[in-house]
């Protein structure tokens, strides 16, 4: 017996060790993996890095060669937006045009073309040939023929050989959404706004734009590889009233092509929030629906087969998140409450949380989880509670053995607690709401260090890490910083936060100003896509016009008042009251000696300027038109005016002569306008589509070579016509990016570049104008993997790494300080950075074989490439 005894012990002690031998190679092995994912990703981040910049190499090289060459017969790399896909705007259709909101489903936005059809009329000439009668709601509006034309029989309308290439996005959706801002191995930075994923490199100043959405954008996750992307939007409808159904795109970050589309035809109003599964490696993706039941449906996304479906709550859902070891653990939160839930094959079990002694917050906001597998909230009450799984039978009435219950509670900020962010080394950022305030917690959820974003900014809306010890910020006044605990914010970027009506481009410098509801005036860099200054006015800015020496800008509001400010140090230069309603339109004459400000009030007030713009003297009033103006062009000789009005008018005015309504308006067919931007007349009526109700086209601009007409719908679009535009359905490129009515846009001053805004999107696109040629025209499948790289990646002139450093938001005195030097990034502190050198070999990320719809700018039907 004692010999048995000896060696049960002895093989007690060998077991034991041979355990613990068995526990230290596996936790060997498990680092080693994650050592191993973690360089995969950095090889692929290289890889895709090293594509880019070939592409980028490349297009350096065509772009060189095209200079030296014919026009036309010269390599041009370039990509289409998707036009095919008509965007609708988001709000119930109001009175006005103008009254869209792109946060929540459309219903009927206006009659549709279908219906409007019935009752339209096709334009006819008269017997004799010398004009042509459209009608605009059985409204007949006449146009003289030019006597230039001999016969209108011979007139002509095709596509023009230029097209729009989506060059830059100025802006961020920070205002309504969160959790919306990330990094990306490559280096890039990846946000939404209007219906684009922009993936912005803010070292090396390049963006790159996924365009597969048909409407707004609400949500964003990032797979566990960080290289594949899900996205969720919002319904719509499109011109013809069909409604475009909300769905999930998930799509390659490298070459930008869609990978799935997800739940056409499942979910009702719109994608509220969505994530991918982490115990899996991502193979599945939960979603939540913003319909009145919020539900809550898990799908195996590379098969597009739904898996599981139930309704969580009719409260506010803000959070879904996979459990990042138990892949059986799906939480949400919201209004309220925390929901755990146990999914099992096609069914979902839901165990809500129990607060017990805690206070029950009005909203649990964000979710995180901890190294040991407890779930970290932080609630609208500033508290963040720790939720530990019970391994213990409870007490009566305490919950089910299993349940996760509350284990700690935290005081963290002063108001909300926003935003969780767990860092690579277990650490915590946390950012609130009232207090502005961004505090990192050790391991222990002790707090270490703090940092307040200042006010001008807005609140946090989302925090995710950068790299070394950066971090970024997006925030409620659509900013995304980038800061360090040590040396503060800088902006990489910014917008507008409520809707955009005023645009103007510079005389002949490659500057563009733009103003808005948020009072804000913007003037912007076209080249850097910098903010060269902004000013905060005291009424909302509705429309702009620089004065021709350029160095001042006349912007109007929407309260009759007008303000000219200095266009270099942003001073206010006048300030006039023209009646007491909103201005439509500002432009001055040809030789900058009149301004001409058209009113909601009918009438058009005529100025006196002198001293380059620094003085205005009122000495006329244009008196006639039935409705409010709209659009409004001098001719060369500062003599005639023609304008447009709400009630489909074209009136022509003789300015010297006491601003005399003409009213043998074919005096003036042979008049040539300095600008075209009305969107009635001769030259330009064949722009609207067949059974408009008169208020699709809010914007309409001649380029300054008078070849192409661009042009912005309310349906979303922009389109580019052939001037002149004279043949009723004449066809047209459109190209889709915006979520809202397109409420303006202008050519710089070398046509190089158009410029748009979205309304209730608050977007600024900037476009880079293009001639195809036939030689160099990729059909969308024969496009390599670099060669999608290149897709929209637009790289910042003379490239040293400046920053985004606007001036700080005054209402008066120019900016008296210099931006600081540019920050310079040790790439090989972060274990994400790309790094260029070295790789042999990378294996890509698996993609399902038959990808679908390429989120790169593609033609559309109404835009066929030219042949290859």
């Amino acid at each position: 017996v004692g010999l048995f005894a000896g060696w049960m012990s002895k093989y007690d002690s060998i077991s034991a060790a041979s355990a613990s031998d068995v526990q230290d190679r596996l936790s060997s092995l498990e680092l080693r993996v994650q050592q191993q994912e973690d360089e995969i990703a950095v090889m692929k981040a290289a890889l895709a890095d090293v594509l880019r910049r070939l592409a980028l190499s490349e297009d350096t090289a065509a772009t060189g060669k095209k200079q030296t060459s014919t026009k036309g017969h010269n390599p041009l790399r370039e990509a289409y937006s998707m036009s095919c896909i008509p965007n609708g705007s988001s709000g119930s259709r109001k009175p006005s045009h103008r009254d869209r909101d792109s946060s929540t489903v459309s219903v009927a936005r206006k009659d549709t073309f279908s219906s409007a059809a019935k009752r339209h009329k096709d334009p006819v000439i008269s017997q004799e040939g010398d004009y042509i009668k459209m009608f605009m709601r059985g409204r007949p509006i006449t146009m003289f023929i030019p006597a230039d034309v001999e016969n209108y029989e011979d007139v002509r309308t095709e596509l023009p050989p230029e097209r729009l290439k989506l060059e830059w996005v100025y802006g961020y959706r920070g205002k309504d959404c969160r959790a919306n801002v990330y990094l990306l191995p490559t280096g890039e930075s990846v946000y939404f706004i209007a219906s684009v994923v922009v993936l912005f490199n803010y070292e090396e100043r390049t963006q790159r734009h996924y365009l597969g959405h048909t409407d707004s954008v609400k949500c964003l996750a990032v797979h566990p590889d960080k290289i594949r992307i899900a996205t969720g939007q919002i319904a719509g409808v499109d011109k013809d009233g069909r409604p475009l159904q909300p769905h999930v795109r998930v799509w390659d970050s490298v070459s930008l092509s869609t990978l799935q589309v997800i739940g056409l035809g499942t979910f009702e109003r719109g994608v509220g929030s969505l994530a991918f599964s982490k115990a899996d490696s991502g193979t599945h993706l939960a979603v939540i629906d913003d319909c009145n039941d919020h539900m809550l449906t898990v799908w195996d996304w590379q098969k597009k087969s739904k898996i599981a479906e139930i309704k969580s709550t009719n409260e506010v859902v803000l959070v879904v998140e996979f459990h990042p070891t138990d892949a059986n653990t799906i939480v949400t939160c919201g209004k309220s409450h925390i929901f755990f839930w146990t999914w099992a094959g096609t069914s979902l079990a839901r165990k809500q949380g129990i607060f017990g002694k805690y206070e029950k917050p009005k909203f649990v906001q964000c979710l995180a989880f901890l190294n040991n597998g407890d779930i970290l909230t932080g609630d609208s009450g500033g508290i963040m509670l720790i939720w530990s799984r019970s391994t213990v039978e409870p007490s009566p009435g305490k919950g089910p053995k299993g349940a996760y219950q509350i284990s700690r509670q935290i005081k963290a900020h002063d108001g909300s607690v926003f935003t969780l962010c767990q860092m690579r080394n277990g650490t915590l950022l946390t950012g609130g709401g009232k207090d502005h305030k961004i505090i990192l917690w050790d391991h222990d959820l002790n707090p270490e260090r703090d940092i307040e974003v200042p006010d001008q900014y807005g609140t946090i809306r989302a925090v995710a890490e950068g790299k070394g010890e950066q971090f970024l910020v997006g925030t409620s006044r659509n900013f995304i910083l980038r800061g360090t605990f040590n040396d503060g914010f800088q902006v990489e970027v910014q917008g507008h936060t409520d809707e955009l009506w005023g645009l103007a481009s510079h005389p002949f410098k490659d500057l563009f100003l733009t103003c808005a509801q948020d009072r804000q005036v913007c003037l912007w860099n076209s080249v850097d896509h910098s903010l060269e200054w902004t000013r905060l006015l005291d009424e909302h800015g509705h429309c702009a016009d620089f004065h021709p020496s350029g160095a001042v800008v006349a912007i109007g509001t929407h309260s009759g008042k007008w303000y000219a400010l200095d266009a270099e140090t942003r001073d206010l230069v006048a300030i006039h009251t023209d009646g007491n309603e909103q201005l439509s339109v500002m432009r001055f004459s040809v030789d900058g000696t009149l301004l001409a400000v058209g009113s909601h009030d009918n009438f058009i007030y005529l100025h006196t300027v002198s001293e380059k713009g620094r003085k205005y003297t009122r000495c006329g009033k244009c008196i006639g038109h039935s409705s409010y103006i709209t659009h409004l062009d001098w001719s060369p000789d500062n003599k005639f005016i023609m304008s447009n009005s709400g009630d489909y008018e074209i009136l022509y005015w003789d300015i010297p002569n006491g601003c005399k309504y003409i009213r043998n308006r074919s005096e003036c067919k042979d008049i040539d306008w300095t600008t075209y931007t009305c969107v009635l007349g001769y030259h330009v009526f064949g722009v609207w589509p067949e059974g408009s109700d008169g208020t699709d086209i809010n914007a309409l601009i001649r380029s300054h070579n008078r070849k192409v007409i661009a042009l912005a719908d309310d349906f979303c679009k922009v389109h580019l016509f052939q001037y002149p535009c004279a043949r009723p359905k004449a066809p047209s490129h459109k190209y889709s990016a915006h979520s809202s009515h397109v409420t303006n846009v202008t050519f710089m001053h070398n046509d190089s570049h158009l410029v748009s805004t979205g309304g209730k999107d608050t977007s600024v696109m900037q476009w880079r104008l293009v001639e195809k040629t036939p030689s160099l025209v990729p059909s969308d499948s024969s496009l390599s993997l670099g060669e999608g790289l290149l897709h929209n990646s637009i790289l910042r002139a003379a490239i040293p790494a400046v920053p985004l450093t606007p001036t700080p938001t005054e209402p008066a005195a120019p900016p008296t300080t210099t931006p600081a030097p540019p920050t310079v990034l040790d790439l090989t502190s972060d274990p994400t950075a790309a790094h260029c050198g070295g790789v042999a070999l990378v294996t890509p990320p698996p993609t399902p074989t038959s990808p679908t719809t390429n989120g790169r700018q593609e033609s559309s039907p109404e835009t066929p490439p030219p042949p290859s």
